[in-house]
């Protein structure tokens, strides 16, 4: 074909199909839908100017080949001369009909095609681990018959409490390339600290009552990407695969223990800076899958919150990640200072939490442990460590952090905790 008489017809026209009709009868050629296809592929693919641009490509159908791009020079109408229905037309373009989001038959302009919109890929992604989420619950849904345990040394004055945060499931610690520093984090690894963390629990429980505090960046990020999306993530496994992971740890953690303990609540928070929405599927299928296992001894609190609190006696414990999925740029810092007092401070009064109890903040995402007890007098600051290693991005642009959790025995009516931390 003459791609520069093409060109001229189209600038003459500004129109696919009357460029298409005019440049057959020029040639003597017989005009068809197929034949315009091509011409149309050929005036793309030398990208004439922006008007054609805007004819075979719309914002709502952002395809990537020739075939995918059902706009008006793509018509509805099959070599058969019949209308095709969307599964035949989304074939006939090499189109995924399951990443339609919606469709509509335009027909007006009389070519009739299909107006196409796709999912973006990050919903994408969470439809396929929204899917993963309703097969992976029949599956570990079996009844387990617990049978408990009798330890000496418990006592109802007393509940025993276990932070862990920023387990970064998925997380390459060694990045891209070759690292500046090694390290090892997979299932090996997650499973090794979380058998000490198993153990050093039954060594120190003092009660039959745990509460178990997840404190965020559970997961290391949905399809690579942190929650606000501006930074790349580099991987060991996909989305699928940290899914079940996610789900395995909390599992064998809660079975592990539920025959030493009476009851367990499982806080488990979600709104962080990097799992965010990926948490809260994980969360959920944990919920399903240990309430119908356990649907006496055990609870799982999703925190959607932000900032969220419980009461056990007389203490107040308010929990939360440190930043959030899209509006702090800094979120909370390691050293509280007049700032954070300030939010914290009206926090605790919008929730009446100014009752005589004792308060401490708790908060994970610094990947520090750091303590401050004395700062405010009206409560704790806590820095929890992440449970996993520092990567090799960390070390390169900050520093070494000590990786680790912490467990607490705490006197129900008074101000008396045992704090028992662990390094790894």
């Amino acid at each position: 074909m003459n791609i520069e008489r093409l060109k001229e017809l189209f600038e003459q026209e500004d129109n696919i199909t009357r460029t298409a009709k005019l440049y057959c009868i020029e040639q003597g050629l017989e005009y068809t839908d197929s034949l315009r296809r091509r011409i149309s592929n050929l005036l793309r693919d030398e990208k004439v100017d922006s008007d054609l641009e805007n004819e075979v490509k719309s914002d709502s159908n952002n395809y990537s080949n020739d075939k995918e791009k059902p706009q008006k020079g793509f018509t509805a109408i099959g070599e058969d001369g019949k209308l095709m229905n969307i599964e035949t037309y989304c074939t006939y373009y090499g189109l995924d009909v399951n990443k339609i989001r919606s469709y509509k038959l335009i027909s007006h302009s009389g070519i009739p095609f299909f107006n196409v919109v796709f999912y973006t890929s990050d919903e994408i992604a969470i439809i396929d681990v929204d899917k993963h989420l309703e097969s992976i619950i029949p599956k570990y849904i079996v009844p387990i018959k617990s049978e408990a345990v009798k330890i000496e040394h418990v006592s109802s004055e007393w509940f025993d409490r276990l932070v862990f945060t920023d387990v970064h499931i998925a997380m390459d610690v060694n990045g891209n390339g070759d690292p500046l520093y090694d390290g090892k984090w997979d299932k090996e690894e997650l499973f090794r600290r979380l058998d000490l963390m198993i153990q050093h629990t039954k060594t120190y429980q003092k009660s039959k009552l745990l509460v178990i505090s997840n404190l965020g960046d559970y997961m290391d990020g949905l399809g690579g990407q942190t929650t606000r999306k501006g930074h790349e993530l580099p991987q060991n496994m996909n989305d699928k695969e940290a899914f079940d992971l996610g789900v395995s740890f909390s599992l064998k953690l809660i079975d592990s223990l539920i025959d030493d303990y009476d009851e367990i609540q499982y806080n488990f928070l979600v709104e962080d800076n990097h799992s965010g929405l990926f948490s809260y599927f994980v969360s959920q299928a944990i919920k399903g899958i240990l309430e119908q296992r356990y649907p006496s001894k055990v609870k799982v609190k999703t925190q959607k919150k932000f900032i969220d609190h419980f009461k056990i006696g007389k203490h107040t414990i308010v929990e939360t990640h440190g930043k959030d999925s899209e509006s702090l740029k800094f979120g909370f810092r390691p050293h509280l200072d007049d700032k954070q007092s300030k939010k914290i401070d009206h926090y605790l009064k919008e929730n009446g939490l100014y009752d005589g109890n004792y308060i401490e903040f708790s908060k994970g995402d610094s990947h520090l442990g750091l303590f401050d007890d004395s700062t405010s007098t009206d409560f704790q600051y806590y820095n929890y460590p992440a449970f996993s290693p520092p990567s090799n991005w960390v070390k390169s642009n900050f520093s070494n952090t000590k990786a680790g959790f912490r467990f607490f025995n705490i006197k129900k009516n008074d101000n008396v905790k045992n704090h028992f931390p662990y390094w790894f």
